[in-house]
C-alpha cells in the first residue's frame, strides 16, 4: 500500500491556493481545504492553529514568497542616481505576474487589519532600492502608495501612527522594526517628524491620488512631447 504523504503546514497552505485560484475566496474554507487534501478538517488546526485567520494569513506569506522568488535569480541591484528605475519596475513586474496568477490576493490584502512580515520586506526593498538610488524618503513614501495602486489596486499605509498609550511598549516596537526593517524605520521617522504631530495621521488618500494622477498625467506629456505615442 502507497504511503500516505505527511500533512504539512505548506501543504496545507498549497491545497488552500488551489482552491482559491480555482473556486475564489468565498470557496476558501478549512473543509474545503480539507477535502482536497482527503482529510478531515480537524487535521488541519495542528498546523493552523488560528484557524481561517491563520490561514488567510499563510495564503498572504505564500504570495509574497512567491513574489520573492521571482526576483531570486536577478543580480543584485546597483546603487547610485537612476538606476532605481529598472530595479522597482522589475519589482512591480513581479509582484503584477503573481497578482494575476491569484486574482484573490489583492482583494485578501486589502481585507487583513495588519501587514505580514513578509510583505513588509518586500516594501523595505523596495524602499532600500529607491533610497539608494538617491530618492528621499518622502519621495519613496508617496511612491509606495502610487505604485501599490497600480499593482494591487490599492494602497496599503506601512505605518499607522499615533497615539499609543504604552510609551515604553511604542519604543521597544520602534526598535524592533529599526532592527528589522531600517529603511521602513527611517521612512517613519522622516514622515512622522515632517508631519510635526506623531498623533496625527500623515496619509492623505486625496493627496496620494494627486500625487499618482500628476505622475500619469506628466508621464502622458513627456511621451506627447517626445513624440512617442
Amino acid at each position: 500500500m502507497a504511503a500516505t504523504r505527511a500533512l504539512t503546514r505548506d501543504r496545507v497552505l498549497d491545497a488552500a491556493v488551489a482552491l482559491a485560484d480555482d473556486d475564489g475566496l468565498a470557496a476558501l474554507t478549512m473543509r474545503g481545504v480539507a477535502a482536497r487534501l482527503g482529510v478531515e478538517a480537524m487535521s488541519l488546526y495542528h498546523h493552523l492553529p488560528g484557524k481561517k485567520d491563520e490561514l488567510l494569513d499563510g495564503l498572504i506569506d505564500v504570495v509574497a514568497a512567491q513574489v520573492a522568488a521571482a526576483l531570486a535569480d536577478r543580480p543584485p541591484a546597483e546603487d547610485g542616481e537612476g538606476a532605481w528605475v529598472a530595479e522597482v519596475r522589475a519589482r512591480c513586474l513581479a509582484a503584477r505576474t503573481v497578482m494575476l496568477a491569484h486574482p484573490w490576493a489583492p482583494p485578501l490584502l486589502a481585507s487583513r487589519s495588519g501587514i505580514r512580515p513578509a510583505v513588509f520586506q518586500l516594501y523595505e526593498d523596495v524602499l532600500g532600492v529607491m533610497v539608494r538610488g538617491g530618492c528621499s524618503y518622502h519621495l519613496a513614501h508617496r511612491a509606495m502608495h502610487a505604485l501599490g495602486s497600480m499593482v494591487l489596486g490599492f494602497t496599503q499605509e506601512l505605518f499607522a501612527p499615533g497615539g499609543g498609550d504604552d510609551a515604553e511598549a511604542t519604543e521597544a516596537e520602534t526598535e524592533a522594526m529599526a532592527a528589522a526593517l531600517p529603511y521602513t524605520a527611517a521612512m517613519v521617522a522622516a514622515e512622522v517628524h515632517a508631519a510635526g504631530d506623531p498623533t496625527l495621521g500623515w496619509c492623505d488618500s486625496q493627496t496620494e491620488f494627486e500625487f499618482t494622477l500628476d505622475l500619469l498625467l506628466g508621464g502622458l506629456e513627456r511621451a506627447r512631447v517626445a513624440g512617442r505615442l
